[in-house]
């Protein structure tokens, strides 16, 4: 049984509560963020925690993020849960106004919700193996630089692209790849240049995504922020997807079709490495 955080109280997770007219189960009205941990401790926090401002200042919220106390109820959440490795999430929508209304009232106050997962991040056999893609038309609402809760048409695409044997999605959007259900997504070009899209409205401006691509300057790796379109993909030498979950993720086969030799490449798995040795000597 987890304790779980909820509106300043920690409890049990089956007594955990939030009202039915919680504007983030009527209108998805709700932003979060994913920090991962390890050895206990929590990687990227502060790159998670700007983001998470900027998500309520786009959405107008009036709730404003105490950071501070936001690391404190992180930390007490893995103490209190024993978490090693794994996840905190952080959902805060904009709370119950009293009855169901689609204008939004500025004095409601937040709900602030909190709650682990157990899960091993290092050790990955979708990462020894190289992940299955399949591309989908991109029809999400145009502002998936914002981390909300609004999360289906995510979810409908890893469900199919599961029933189809493969492991995740890739978002197309006027011939050019977005980002993958819950990640984003890059190539490796047969010149040994990582591509991934540039960051605009179109992408989740992904922490891990920053942090990746720090690792792969110091690598003295080139690397190309624009468009780049699924044949591209199927010419790529190697492709990968980055998320705080998954870490650096190899790809190795996209519409059926191998990347290079159909295993994880040589540039993602070292990525892969020094990322995590990189968040490690620096969690919080």
């Amino acid at each position: 049984m987890r304790t779980v955080y909820v509106n300043g109280d920690y409890l049990p997770e089956n007594e955990a509560k939030i009202s039915i007219f919680d504007r983030s189960f009527l209108f998805a009205d709700g932003v979060y963020e994913v920090t991962s941990v390890l050895d206990g401790k929590l990687i990227d926090f502060n790159g998670h925690m700007t983001r998470l401002a900027r998500s309520l200042s786009e959405l107008g919220f009036t709730y404003k993020a105490d950071i501070d106390e936001l690391l404190e109820i992180h930390r007490e959440l893995v103490k209190r849960n024993n978490i090693t490795e794994g996840l905190v999430y952080l959902q805060i929508s904009r709370g119950s106004a009293g009855d169901r209304d689609f204008a939004i009232k500025d004095d409601t106050p937040a709900t602030v919700v909190l709650f682990t997962q157990s899960k091993s991040l290092i050790k990955s056999a979708l990462a020894e193996r190289g992940q299955k893609i399949l591309t989908y038309p991109d029809v999400r609402w145009r502002r998936s630089d914002i981390k909300t809760v609004q999360l289906l048409y995510a979810s409908l695409l890893k469900t199919e692209a599961a029933a189809k044997g493969a492991d995740d999605a890739w978002m197309v959007l006027d011939g050019y790849v977005t980002e993958g259900s819950s990640n984003n997504a890059y190539i490796v070009t047969q010149d040994n240049v990582i591509v991934t899209r540039q960051l605009s409205n179109d992408i989740l401006h992904g922490i891990t995504r920053k942090a990746v691509l720090k690792c792969a300057e110091e690598l003295q790796l080139k690397v190309e922020e624009r468009l780049f379109t699924v044949d591209e993909v199927y010419a790529a030498k190697e492709a990968f997807s980055t998320s705080a979950s998954a870490f650096v993720c190899p790809v190795a086969e996209v519409d059926g079709k191998k990347i290079g030799d159909g295993t994880p490449g040589p540039i993602a798995k070292r990525l892969r490495e020094i990322y995590i040795e990189a968040n490690r000597a620096t969690a919080i």
